[in-house]
């Protein structure tokens, strides 16, 4: 029944989430379910298990959230919101995140096997760096590698550099999407952004050069009027399809 229960909960902060444009300015607003929401979202799934992606917290007491609103094109979703949370890509600290990984598994308290040990080196000290190593014309002789490979076996393609690009910003989507689920679930709404000025919001930020920003999350307690009309979605049969 437990198990009921949370399912449940679940399916009703999909059913429930929508992208609110506009907040409540009087209600009160708890900043800690923020943080709460956030330190679930790091549990989400991505590749690799890097984790290559920050949030950057910008409450309404921030000095610096007015001018990170104006720079959202002034959606009233960014104006009107108590808190701003910056979904930024960190491509440039794989080394680190690779070697935290497998440090982990070398002292993991599990007793690793020295084969679980040997993979995790193969994975983060030999492919890892081959996939996110940046030379000239590296891009183009790992497409040619993935080509002739997959020529004789199954093989991934999307090794280039853009391809790799993606999917870092796969894994922060990810993370956000849990993040806006979860603050659903304890009660206040979000609306993702992809309308900014990326290259001023970095510089008022002071976000590392290595970075890109994923999204903009206005979060705060949604008005009715927030909800531009009644939700549509393609029909799931020209969604869902099966083999």
């Amino acid at each position: 029944m437990q198990e009921l229960n949370q399912e449940l909960g679940f399916f009703d902060a999909v059913e429930a989430r929508r992208s609110v444009r506009i907040f409540d300015q009087e209600s009160s607003f708890d900043h800690e379910k923020v943080q709460k929401c956030l330190e679930a979202a790091i549990l989400s799934p991505n590749s690799s298990n890097l984790q290559l992606y920050q949030f950057i917290r910008v409450p309404e007491s921030s000095p610096l959230k007015d001018q990170l609103a104006q720079l959202c094109m002034r959606q009233k979703a960014a104006t009107t919101a108590r808190e701003l949370v910056v979904v930024i890509t960190r491509r440039d600290v794989w080394k680190s995140r690779a070697k935290a990984n497998y440090d982990f598994i070398l002292n993991s308290n599990q007793n690793q096997s020295e084969k679980k040990v040997k993979q995790a080196g193969s994975y983060y000290k030999n492919l890892i760096p081959k996939l996110f190593g940046k030379y000239p014309g590296w891009s183009l002789i790992k497409k040619l590698i993935a080509w002739w490979v997959g020529m004789r076996r199954p093989m991934v393609r999307e090794v280039g550099e853009t391809e790799v690009r993606i999917s870092v910003h796969k894994s922060a989507a990810l993370a956000a999407m849990t993040f806006m689920l979860g603050m659903k679930a304890v009660g206040y709404d979000t609306c993702p952004m992809e309308g900014f000025d990326s290259k001023r919001v970095k510089k008022l930020l002071d976000l590392p050069t290595g970075s890109e920003i994923c999204m903009i999350i206005g979060c705060g307690q949604g008005l009715p009027e927030g909800i531009y009309g009644p939700r549509f979605r393609v029909p799931s049969s020209e969604l869902i399809l099966k083999k």
